[in-house]
Formats: C-alpha cells, structure tokens, sequence
C-alpha cells in the first residue's frame, strides 16, 4: 500500500457546487487510486480556495435552504445559500462533501483532517507537489 501523501489543489471560483464536492469526496475517499480500500483511510489530502466564488445552478441561489436543528422543540433553524455565502462559505463546502462520503468510522476523520477550505486565494500550506484539479 503506497503511504505517500498526495496533496491536490481545487479553485472553487466559479465552479458549481455539485460538480467540485464529487470530485472532492472521490479523491478524500482515494477512489482515484489503484490501492482503493474501504476501509482504509487514503493519504489525500484536499486543498479548497476561493470558496467564496462557488455557485449553484439554476434559480438554487434564491432557494435553497440549510436547516439545523438543536434537539429541543421549536428550534429548527434555517439559513438561505446567499446568506450563508456571506457568513461563512466553508460550511457550504463541507455539507455538500458530507452528504457525499460514506457514513462509517472514517468520515469524520477524514473532514476534519484531509479536507483544507480557504475563503480567498491565500493557502497558508507550502506543497510542492500540488496537483491542480480542474
């Protein structure tokens, strides 16, 4: 099994949502790979800018509704996408690859730890062998 890390470079801006989380989730899970196993956790590690030019398509950016509940009766929060973009566009990111791992002990690990989001073109990593995705 190759243990190298792999870092990968994805430019948000202007790009739509659905199609970079894809190819997002698929390389964090290391399904790019030739030494794919599930229950392995892969050495990729994803680096995410201008998160705040990601769009949606259609008439989403107007619609579309985050929820978030506490537990406690009557308190569902909701949030819009465009309010959302302003407050915080990591969380955007982070929900849609969420929904598109599999839900088993890795998942976790594998947001917190291989997934990198920057709001602007500043990276504060300093990779060499950055491999651009487009």
């Amino acid at each position: 099994m190759n243990l190298k890390n792999t870092w990968y470079i994805i430019n948000a801006s202007n790009k739509i949502l659905g199609r970079i989380s894809t190819k997002i989730s698929i390389i964090l899970q290391g399904k790019n790979k030739i030494d794919y196993y599930s229950n392995k956790k892969s050495n990729n590690f994803v680096i995410v800018i201008n998160s705040d030019e990601v769009i949606l398509s259609g008439k989403k950016k107007n619609k579309k509704i985050y929820y978030k509940h506490s537990g406690y009766i009557g308190n569902l929060k909701k949030i819009y996408f465009k309010e959302l973009i302003k407050k915080d566009s990591r969380k955007i990111i982070i929900n849609s690859v969420k929904g598109m791992l599999p839900k088993n002990k890795l998942y976790k690990n594998i947001l917190n730890n291989n997934l990198k989001i920057f709001r602007k073109e500043n990276n504060i990593y300093k990779i060499n062998n950055l491999i651009n995705i487009n």
